[in-house]
């Protein structure tokens, strides 16, 4: 019988960290926080502008996000390249099924309603827009109820 690692291909991070150790996680989270404020990534205006096929700004973005991500995944799997913590980045190939096109779907009206990605959000509440607590707990209910539907639901 196969782990739920190796079945999922999933990369589970076997060494634990107290609170102090993710420190480094909060600060980078900030320093990204940041960027997406300063970068306009988390403007309403300049998602709109996206979704009216009226600007290049956010296709940039999402296409430099595309291009690094895929010269990290190559260079990791060239280079075997391992976490902080030692451990082996595990990559598998994961089938497209209706779940990712149902999942796809929510996730863009989720943004499309909302005028923002889930990665964002925390930006624009710590800019001042605090009607955006409604969409971070929306975003952990979902999240929630997918862990507790998650077998039941379309493979």
């Amino acid at each position: 019988m196969q782990s739920i690692r190796e079945e999922e291909g999933t990369n589970h991070q076997q060494q634990t960290e107290n609170f102090s150790g993710n420190i480094k996680y909060i600060l980078a989270g900030i320093f990204f926080g940041i960027v997406f404020v300063k970068a306009e990534i988390v403007s309403w205006f300049r998602i709109q502008e996206m979704f009216r096929l009226a600007s290049f700004h956010m296709y940039g973005v999402i296409g430099t996000a595309v291009v690094v991500a895929t010269i990290s995944t190559f260079l990791i799997k060239k280079f075997k390249i391992k976490t902080i913590q030692g451990e082996e980045v595990i990559f598998s190939e994961r089938p497209l099924d209706k779940g990712n096109i149902i999942g796809g779907l929510l996730f863009g009206f989720g943004w499309a309603l909302t005028g923002a990605c889930p990665g964002p959000l925390y930006g624009l509440l710590g800019s001042g827009f605090a009607v955006f607590v409604v969409a971070i707990l929306s975003a952990v209910a979902g999240t929630y109820a997918y862990g507790l539907l998650r077998e039941k639901l379309p493979h």
